[in-house]
């Protein structure tokens, strides 16, 4: 069950617009890491959406939050894969479970598997990188160092909303 707050369908819309916008915003704020840039703000956006909007809203946002990225040349293409599978899982182990952990899980799982398996045929698509480059130490292993961050990041902020407000319900409810 999606939050009793975020009921109508444009406060989520506007919601999800604000958490793109922090998901831009934090960009700014990437870490180089293995040729990549991580940005943990993104993953956060994409666990709150997730867990607060549920998991089409939280979709929508990465791929708002990628596409502003890329105009404004603040990330590459290999973005849209890096936030969106892991917005979608995370939004749907949390739809499915109620569990912070498995919406946790469910991003960090999609962003560094599937999102840095994706990532590798676009990469030589649309960045002309070799075909010989290894996937795994190339996007998974950044994309994991990168999206574990931010699950870090959101666990202490929807861990503490939890115990302040009734946004998120504690009994699975």
């Amino acid at each position: 069950m999606e939050s009793k707050m975020m009921n109508s369908k444009t406060q989520k819309i506007v919601m999800a617009g604000v958490l793109a916008g922090v998901a831009v915003a934090g960009s700014l704020f990437s870490i180089p890491v293995l040729g990549s840039k991580c940005a943990p703000i993104q993953h956060m956006v994409n666990i709150l959406c997730g867990v607060l909007l549920g998991p089409w809203y939280a979709v929508g946002a990465a791929f708002t939050a990628s596409l502003l990225r890329n105009l404004l040349g603040l990330g590459s293409v290999l973005a849209f894969p890096g936030s969106m599978f892991g917005a979608l899982l995370c939004g749907l182990a949390y739809r499915h479970t109620h569990k912070i952990t498995a919406a946790l899980l469910g991003e960090v799982f999609g962003t560094a598997i599937l999102g840095g398996l994706s990532a590798y045929p676009l990469a030589i698509l649309f960045l002309g990188q070799s075909a010989g480059n290894a996937a795994f130490y190339v996007y998974i292993m950044p994309f994991f160092i990168s999206t574990a961050a931010g699950a870090l990041i959101s666990a202490v902020i929807l861990y503490n909303l939890q115990k302040v407000t009734h946004i998120i319900p504690t009994n699975g409810q």
